[in-house]
């Protein structure tokens, strides 16, 4: 122990345990319970986002009739992988997940319900690409009206709309993403576009702080046999706070990967 009280230790994180760590430190956001209760919530598909759906389902009792699997629209997969019997990429989603003062209304989409919400209310939408220095966040676009963060962000602008982004760690990109925008939506570039995004970034760092109190930091990543894309952590505090840290992580550390 230093001589200021705290200590240090390592813990592993696959990419699957921290989609379930970010989901479960949502839930501790103080803004939460009000809008639980008296506003609405967006929860946009994206696997990152089907973990934050099952727990706060999961809390206001109405998680039957929600599954992971499908609950996402463009997806990355290795290559010349075969999707599961015949089914399509996104085939079986089932609608975003929209909220209204705890109620789940079901079998709606972010273009059902974008221009419904209003100040103080919360969206919840994943990206791609993560600048864990910067604090940046962007998105892949694919769409040639800018898909769902087009609409969303709408609402953010227009109406002042709370914007939240839970991503992994494992999306982290080195680079300036404003910069990387630049160069990949020229118009002599081809493939997916990039859209940066301004709103509260959520990573497996905060979910750490949110939860225990405790400061996280990434101080190593990879691995092999289904640890591909891992994240070691660095995490220090006070005993108690590393000890809660080491509760919640060993809670969630052999969560199975996202399965279609």
């Amino acid at each position: 122990m230093s001589s200021n009280g705290k200590i240090l230790k390592q813990f592993l994180l696959t990419p699957a345990a921290g989609k379930r760590l970010i989901a479960k430190s949502i839930m501790h956001l103080p803004e939460m319970e009000d809008a639980l209760k008296n506003r609405r919530m967006l929860i946009v598909g994206g696997t990152t986002n089907s973990y934050l759906a099952e727990e706060i389902l999961s809390r206001i009792g109405q998680l039957s009739g929600f599954r992971r699997e499908g609950f996402f629209r463009g997806i990355t997969f290795p290559p010349d992988y075969k999707m599961p019997g015949d089914r399509a990429d996104g085939d079986g989603f089932i609608g975003d997940v929209f909220i209204d003062k705890g109620q789940w209304i079901r079998g709606k989409t972010v273009f059902d319900v974008i221009d419904s919400m209003e100040q103080g209310d919360i969206v919840f939408k994943g990206a791609n690409a993560l600048n864990i220095e910067n604090r940046q966040a962007a998105i892949y676009i694919g769409h040639p009206k800018g898909g769902t963060i087009s609409a969303i962000l709408e609402a953010v602008i227009g109406r002042r709309v709370s914007l939240y982004i839970p991503v992994g760690l494992e999306k982290r990109v080195p680079g300036d993403l404003n910069r990387l925008a630049r160069i990949i939506n020229a118009p002599n570039a081809s493939g997916t576009r990039l859209m940066p995004v301004s709103g509260e970034i959520i990573t497996e760092l905060d979910a750490i702080r949110l939860m225990t109190g405790a400061e996280a930091e990434l101080i190593a990543g990879g691995g092999v046999c289904g640890a591909e894309g891992s994240c070691w952590l660095g995490i220090t505090g006070s005993a108690d706070q590393v000890d809660k840290a080491e509760e919640i992580i060993r809670s969630i550390r052999n969560e199975p990967g996202f399965n279609l």
